[in-house]
């Protein structure tokens, strides 16, 4: 591959993650010479790269995490190498060349986690080291001279190694800031160098054998020091010379034998005064020691955040009650002690975040807890006694709104216009009358009156004056009608997607180039110089004479420019003009005819190059050709495509594979694959086709041995043996993609990694500002932000091409370039959560979501959503009265000049003989002709004439009945020849009423007077042989009104029978004179007008051959009732529900949530299964779900179910409900008995 020719330029690049084992290491690194700095970390180096020596600029180095054993001597020739990082390798003493440390401007060197044993003797000679790291080695000593001509240290840790001392000469080092000593064996080590460190801010000894007897005196004229670590050691109590640590913030003295702490923790005495100390710490660890109590004193710490006391002997009493004055404490964790609850103060910390407690004694805790609002962990687990406290009536009332609806029962009531309820738990307000009079008193006696009417004089004669004062104003400016424009304003736009916010803000000239329907901004060193066939903006940024920002704005045509580009710079220039506020118009300037004044902003002579440089905006239609490509898709929770060569070699049985050739687009599943990815990779060539291919790819799904020609012939032929098998290791590992961010400064390039938070692609970490490049070893893309300017854009190309020649990788891969919001979905594949499916309500239509978008949580913030639960508060509609009842029938049987009744058989009505008229069967369809007297309306002002008074009108009513089993044929039947035949004699005086079993009207059940018989099955047709008659049960009921009387046959059981109806029990015999016996079973509960209407019904019925007896409940004989009914069964005495059951319907087909209340005479079929149902039977409140029922109107109803027992509680305290849910099917036994006649549940007739 040709050289780009960039390599020189590049200043700093970052292979960390690479593989450069066995002598894969780049060789084009030798030819950046610019180079200052090179990260190669975590890339399997086992020796420094030759290349190396070329880099004489390099500053900074560092080669963590690999195999090296020896640094080379190339290093010692890099004179400007600044740092050198070489921690986590296989360093030796021998391998650590000693002509580095004679480096001039070496500053830092860090040779951590490395097997040096000794300390190199020429370290000494690196005079101007800042920072010195040699931790987690096996070091033993540490030379005497060492430290005599490193005065200038700031860092330097030791820590992990084998040090048993220090030497003398540690002294010197006075500017030093970090010294860390952790895991040492410096037990007899005094430590007599640290007082004379002056300077030091941190000091780490974690288990370095401290004890009272060899911890260091003079510790306390450390007056800098902040951090302190003295954890894992032997200390019995905190040493003295702590306390004088007036500048501590950090400490850390966990893992000691500390027993107690003193009671005055916090001060020390001098011997003139008692002085605070410790009034800066942030941060206190007392973990895994032997505490008891803390001491009072320790809110003194006014400014600790952080508390830490696990693993000691702490209990109840252990914990000062004034812990609450510690206002700035975020953390306190005490988990693992003795702790029965804690104190009330600690819960007035208002900044607490996490409250750890966790392996205690716990049984409860203090109920303010829950005011802790910024309280965002709260560990208590391994506390089996714990009862948590109850939430606050307020904090309760806020867990009521919900989808951004307040359900709160005083809320729904006010939007339902009904006054609030009183809360349970408020207590009335007594008043003291002698208090009263006390005060009355006080104020009679203080003049208090007089001090009211001088207020009141007061406020009369600013009135006065303030009156006077406008009509002085009305009569100075006489009043003028407003122009139309003047409430006017103007929309408020948004350039950000175009212009950058701090355009025009500093004098000079800007230069804009119109591309692909934008302004990209052009570089300094282009000014002046402009293309024939593009168009620019022009921004001329000035101080006027009144010191502040003007402009001048022109938009310059080129003589070929393209339409698009000449509409567009005339658009954006006046966007620029409204985006700064600037007074000037917009000057369009012409190539070869501008203006002296613009010709005047550029130094030199304005030149034309000849051709174009941006593209066009339109489309222009190109043959586009595709190159094939082959990817092996692996992962269920979330795919990886990994780029493949295109061969049947590549080919896996464990895998699926996405062939890419254009416009086919394969899916190959092997037979071993998981179900997961091969959907996943099948919506993957659906989102390609869609948004790569405009919809025209074809994509093909193959499983294995069932590929297609033209599958085979892209991949260049089939196998010999046609045979799959597993040709990738066990062991293998996807690749991890390295994003890399194009930097570009004056003269040079730079290209480090960026950094991935938890090892996550995301798209947040892609700036429109900016030029990325992902390497994903086998594909390498391009992605250009909007606003990234045009020479990094093309810096970043020749990098990647430099980036794909450089590293060894399969001859297949190839650069893509993605531009921002064009992007390819194999980039997007390699981000987390980029282009996954938007959460949205599918209860709303495409039209809503287009219009206020998908985001749910957006919607509800911008606006509250409306609901109407107006009708769970209002009263049960009271039941109608035996008198009102008989008018009605009187009234509407008195208008019936006739009723004609036919009934579907096969195809056809046939009239109903009059003996069954009454009678119905649940899987037949009726009509019935009814003919009405309708009195005529006089009109206004005229007066009946008796002797010739206005002829009535009859008006027809055809009301057909369908039973619930009943099939739609009946309907169309009718409305195709019966209604035809109605229409053509009674024409525009006929009114067709459809209804269902058990859904009439009252109108109808009028003209049956309470006998209304439905039979189950099918009504059997005259001289048609009848079944075998079986055992039949009937129950009389009425439901909200008289008219509503139905004798309904049921399931024949003894439980079904109630002591508040009667019922009528057929029971047949195979004998030819004597058919059967029918009882007329009254409940001692039951009406006598049920009473006898039961006995008529069964007259009506079974009259003819058959014994009707009346028995009373109670009077059963053995034979042949209980026999007849199945034996005898527990049922119900009393059934309260009928003066309390309420049906309300909760759904969304109005636009928003209501809830509605059904009538009291509802049915089984009432129950729609696309809704939820709230069903009150006195005792429960059962919540019914249908099948169809969407989550939103499920919690919706919940919570509306929540507020009616509320407002049931408040107003039936006697008489509390539990909430209980019913699936469609499953229905509970109490539900059940509310609804008469409940069978099968109907499903969608055909």
């Amino acid at each position: 591959m040709a050289a780009t020719g960039v390599l020189p330029f590049v200043r700093g690049v970052d292979f960390t993650r690479n593989d450069f084992a066995c002598g894969k290491f780049p060789q084009n690194v030798a030819s950046m010479t610019g180079l200052r700095w090179l990260r190669l970390n975590n890339t399997d180096l086992e020796q420094m790269p030759k290349e190396l020596a070329n880099l004489k600029k390099l500053e900074h180095l560092s080669i963590v995490h690999n195999n090296i054993k020896n640094l080379g001597q190339d290093l010692g020739n890099l004179p400007l190498l600044h740092v050198i990082n070489c921690r986590d390798n296989k360093l030796v003493n021998s391998g650590i060349p000693s002509n580095i440390f004679s480096l001039e401007d070496l500053l830092v060197i860090d040779f951590s986690h490395n097997n040096i044993k000794e300390i190199p003797i020429e370290l000494e000679n690196a005079r101007s080291i800042l920072v010195l790291n040699l931790s987690h080695n096996n070091i033993e000593n540490i030379p005497n001279p060492l430290f005599i001509n490193l005065t200038d240290l700031i860092y330097l840790d030791l820590s992990h190694n084998k040090i048993d001392t220090l030497p003398p000469q540690m002294r010197r080092l006075a500017n030093l800031h970090t010294l860390i000593l952790n895991n040492n064996p410096l037990l007899h080590a005094q430590l007599r160098q640290l007082p004379a460190l002056v300077s030091l801010q941190t000091l780490h000894m974690r288990n370095t054998q401290r004890t009272l007897g060899n911890f260091p005196t003079g510790l306390d004229t450390l007056t800098n020091l902040q951090e302190l670590d003295l954890a894992f050691n032997d200390l019995p109590r905190v040493p003295e010379p702590l306390y004088k640590l007036r500048s501590l913030k950090r400490l850390n003295l966990s893992n000691n034998e500390i027993t107690e702490l003193p009671l005055t923790i916090g001060l020390y005495k001098t011997a003139t005064e008692e002085c605070h100390s410790w009034g800066s710490l942030e941060y206190l660890n007392l973990s895994r020691n032997k505490l008891k109590a803390l001491p009072n004193s320790l809110c003194k710490l006014v400014e600790l955040k952080k508390l830490y006391v696990n693993s000691n002997q702490l209990d109840f009493e252990g914990i000062p009650a004034s812990i609450g004055k510690l206002f700035e404490l975020e953390v306190f964790s005490a988990a693992n002690n003795n702790l029965e609850t804690i104190p009330e103060g600690l819960c007035r910390c208002g900044k607490l975040k996490k409250l750890i407690l966790n392996c205690n004694r716990l049984i409860t805790l203090p109920e303010i807890l829950h005011l802790l609002t910024d309280l965002e962990l709260l560990d208590v687990h391994d506390n089996p006694d714990l009862v948590m406290p109850p939430k606050p009536v307020d904090l309760v009332k806020k867990n009521w709104e919900y989808y951004n609806i307040d359900f709160s029962l005083n809320n729904q009531l006010r939007l339902a216009g009904a006054s609030p309820t009183k809360e349970q738990d408020e207590k009335p307000v007594h008043k003291d009358p002698i208090a009263r009079k006390l005060r009355l008193r006080r104020r009679r006696d203080g003049q208090e009156s007089e001090k009211v009417l001088k207020g009141m004089r007061d406020v009369a004669k600013d009135k006065a004056a303030g009156i006077a004062t406008a009509i002085e104003e009305e009569q100075r400016e006489p009043l003028r009608p407003k122009r139309w424009d003047e409430n006017l304003n103007k929309p408020e736009l948004d350039y950000s997607d175009i212009f950058d916010a701090a355009v025009g803000q500093i004098p000079g000239i800007t230069t804009w180039e119109i591309e692909n329907f934008l302004p990209i901004i052009v570089d300094d060193s282009f000014l002046g110089k402009f293309y024939e066939a593009d168009c620019y903006i022009i921004l001329n940024t000035y101080i006027d004479e009144s010191n502040s920002l003007n402009w001048q704005i022109y938009y310059w045509i080129g003589a070929k420019a393209t339409l698009d580009k000449k509409a567009c710079a005339a658009i954006h220039a006046v966007n620029l003009r409204n985006l700064l506020g600037a007074e000037s118009r917009t000057s369009r300037q012409e190539m070869n005819d501008e203006d002296d004044e613009f010709l005047d902003l550029f130094d030199n002579e304005v030149s034309y190059i000849e051709g174009g440089r941006t593209s066009s905006g339109f489309y222009t239609v190109e043959d586009t050709v595709y190159d094939a490509k082959l990817y092996r898709a692996s992962g269920s929770q979330r795919i990886h495509l990994e780029r493949v060569a295109v061969s049947p070699s590549s080919l896996d049985r464990r895998y699926v594979f996405f062939l890419d050739v254009g416009m086919k687009l394969f899916v190959w599943v092997g037979k071993m694959s998981k179900g997961v990815t091969k959907t996943k990779t099948r919506l993957l060539a659906e989102k390609v086709d869609k948004h790569e291919r405009k919809a025209c790819a074809e994509i093909t799904t193959m499983l294995q041995y069932q590929e297609t020609t033209d599958f085979w012939k892209e991949l260049g032929g089939p196998p010999d043996d046609l045979d799959i098998k597993e040709t990738v290791p066990d062991n293998f590992v996807t690749r991890e993609p390295k994003l890399y961010k194009v930097g570009l400064g004056m003269g040079y390039l730079e290209l480090p990694q960026v950094e991935v938070p938890k090892g996550k692609l995301t798209q947040s970490l892609l700036d429109t500002k900016s030029v990325y490049i992902l390497d994903c070893f086998s594909d390498i893309f391009v992605w250009i932000g909007k606003k990234s300017m045009r020479l990094v854009r093309a810096a970043a190309l020749k990098l990647s091409q430099e980036l794909l020649g450089m590293i060894d990788r399969p001859s297949f891969t190839s650069v893509t370039r993605c531009l921002e919001g064009t992007e390819c979905q194999v980039f997007k594949t390699k981000f987390f959560g980029w282009d996954d499916v938007i959460a949205v309500d599918f209860t709303r239509t495409a039209e809503s979501v287009s219009r206020r978008g998908a985001d749910m949580k957006v919607i509800m913030e911008r606006d509250k959503m409306k609901t109407d639960l107006s009708a769970l508060f209002m009263p049960r509609q009271p039941a109608m009265s035996a008198e009102e009842a008989d008018q009605l029938v009187e009234e509407w049987n008195e208008d019936l000049d006739g009723m004609e009744a036919f009934v579907l058989e096969g195809r056809k009505f046939v009239r109903l003989p009059d003996e069954e008229l009454g009678q119905f069967h649940s899987e037949d369809c009726y009509v019935f002709l009814c003919r009405y007297w309708v009195v005529p309306e006089l009109p206004e002002g005229e007066e009946e004439d008796e002797d010739d008074p206005p002829e009535d009108e009859i008006k027809c009513t055809v009301y057909f009945w369908q039973g619930r089993n009943a099939s739609n044929m009946g309907w169309l039947t009718f409305t195709f020849s019966l209604q035809k035949k109605f229409e053509s004699l009674f024409g525009d005086k006929l009114e067709v009423v459809r209804m269902h079993q058990q859904q009439e009207n009252l109108k109808f059940l009028s003209h049956f007077k309470r006998k209304f018989v439905v039979f189950d099955g099918k009504r059997v047709k005259p001289g048609e042989p009848a079944e075998k008659p079986q055992v039949s049960l009937f129950q009389l009921r009425a439901n909200g009104s008289p008219i509503a009387t139905r004798c309904v046959q049921i399931q024949v059981s003894a439980s079904k029978l109630n002591s508040c109806f009667c019922y009528i029990l057929h029971v047949p015999f195979d004998t030819a004179d004597l058919q059967g016996i029918v009882y007329v079973w009254i409940g001692r509960k039951a009406e006598h007008s049920e009473a006898t209407i039961a006995e008529e019904i069964a007259y009506d019925i079974y009259g003819q051959n058959h014994t009707i007896q009346m028995i009373n409940e109670g009077e059963e004989p053995e034979n042949f009732f209980w026999v007849g009914i199945g034996g005898r069964k527990k049922y119900d005495k009393d059934a309260d529900f009928m003066e309390n059951a309420r049906l309300f319907r909760c759904s969304n087909e109005k636009g928003y949530f209501a809830v509605s209340e059904k009538c009291a005479d509802f049915c089984q079929d009432d129950l729609a299964d696309d809704d939820v149902m709230i069903l009150d039977n006195g005792e429960q409140v059962f919540l019914w779900v249908g099948k169809k029922t969407s989550d939103v109107e499920i919690k919706l109803a919940f919570k509306s179910a929540q507020v009616y027992i509320q407002n049931v509680r408040s107003k039936q305290p006697n008489k509390p409900r539990k909430l209980l849910l019913a699936m469609k099917h499953k229905e509970h036994p109490k539900f059940i008995k509310c609804f008469h006649g409940w069978g099968k549940h109907r499903e969608a007739p055909v």
